[in-house]
């Protein structure tokens, strides 16, 4: 019987393990499925220590929750609002 633990940093359920009762593509992602007294349930994989660490979490031990592509896109975004704001005007953020 294969089991995986819940990882996810901020899951009530981190660090409890279940048994694998399946793990596929569902609802668009991977999900690992199991059974929780009686109840089948699912998680996404990436939540689970299913999958491989994502390589970029393994090289920054835990020293950036962001990526550099994420916060560029926030900071477009925010910078767009900000020129859409009539109460600021255009080009403030």
């Amino acid at each position: 019987m294969q089991t995986f633990r819940v990882t996810h940093p901020f899951h009530p359920w981190k660090g409890r393990e279940f048994a694998l009762v399946s793990y596929r593509k569902n609802w668009g992602e991977d999900r690992v499925f199991f059974d929780d007294g009686g109840t089948l349930m699912s998680l996404p994989a990436g939540w689970t220590d299913v999958l491989s660490p994502d390589p970029l979490v393994a090289l920054s031990q835990g020293r950036s929750p962001f990526r550099a592509d994420d916060l560029l896109e926030l900071a477009e975004l925010l910078r767009r609002i900000g020129a859409d704001s009539p109460e600021r005007g255009p080009g403030h953020v």
